[in-house]
């Protein structure tokens, strides 16, 4: 019995690392776009805090996502290429809010709902949800159809579990990094104390760098959701347009033509999430509130 068992969980094990190796793109957008979320924290708060996000992440995963799959799988196999293109539009327009950041526009009450600890968890675990359904509903896709259900189950747990430890593991060590070269830059060793101020010295740039790589990570996988699953629901030409500029740049290699379409994705995905921000603004502006550039700048100015 042992070994059958040995065996069961071997199958289990091989099927959720096959299953989950097309999602490994998914998983770098949202080990990237998951720091920004504390940055500006109390270096006290970043562990409890990718803590709390770390836990709703599973919750997403074992609560909404795994079940909601399954039974969709099941009954309603039609529904899942719709929730995919609103989870995607609601990825570019979180992308294209912090492009219009870039340039000064911010949206009212912004930066004070990012200094409360449980608004900016919700705002995370929210954007997580998305992340977190394309990585399931992808190592979905990816597992034997021949399998029973329990063992498509017990795979979509194993896969839930490992890519929440390594995303949330990731962030964890990216946000405590400065808490590293500073116990280094107290050493007595004068290479270890230099190494310890370099690392230091480095991290705003650092966090700068994945906040843009997460802003761009947001378009990409969004409107890469987008793409691909209006196909799925009928509409042929975006993805039509996306295969000929992976054709056209076939004979310069596999990396340039992941770069086309990376940026062709991200490209529709900024475009799609200008227009669901002007659509915000003005439904905003109905109820009263006129957000502009302007607005942004004086924002700025003032801290």
């Amino acid at each position: 019995m042992s070994v059958g068992l040995l065996a069961v969980v071997d199958d289990i094990l091989s099927a959720a690392l096959k299953a989950s190796a097309k999602s490994a793109g998914v998983v770098i957008d949202d080990a990237a776009v998951s720091p920004q979320y504390v940055q500006g924290l109390s270096p006290a708060r970043e562990l409890p805090v990718v803590g709390r996000i770390a836990l709703g992440s599973l919750a997403n995963k074992f609560l909404i996502i795994i079940p909601l799959a399954m039974l969709l799988t099941a009954f309603a196999p039609w529904v899942l290429p719709w929730l995919l293109i609103v989870g995607g539009a609601y990825l570019c327009f979180e992308g294209a809010e912090k492009v219009l950041e870039w340039f000064g526009f911010h949206h009212g009450g912004h930066d004070e709902g990012g200094r409360d600890e449980k608004r900016l968890v919700l705002g995370a675990v929210r954007t997580d949800l998305i992340l977190s359904t394309e990585i399931m509903l992808i190592g979905l896709s990816n597992i034997d159809p021949e399998l029973d259900f329990w063992s498509r189950l017990a795979v979509l747990a194993v896969i839930a579990l490992a890519m929440t430890a390594l995303v949330y593991g990731t962030v964890a060590l990216l946000v405590k990094l400065d808490d590293i070269g500073l116990r280094m830059a107290r050493g007595d060793s004068p290479r270890v104390r230099h190494t310890g101020m370099r690392i230091v010295r480095s991290m705003p740039g650092v966090f700068r760098v994945i906040s843009i790589i997460g802003t761009i990570a947001m378009l990409w996988v969004g409107g890469h959701l987008v793409i691909a699953n209006l196909t799925e629901v009928g509409w042929h030409a975006p993805l039509d347009v996306l295969h000929a500029v992976e054709h056209f740049l076939e004979p310069a290699g596999p990396v340039v033509v992941w770069i086309g379409d990376t940026l062709v994705s991200a490209i529709a995905g900024l475009a799609l999430g200008l227009v669901i921000v002007g659509i915000v603004l003005v439904i905003g502006k109905a109820f009263g509130k006129n957000l502009s550039f302007s607005e942004g700048h004086a924002a700025a100015a003032e801290h």
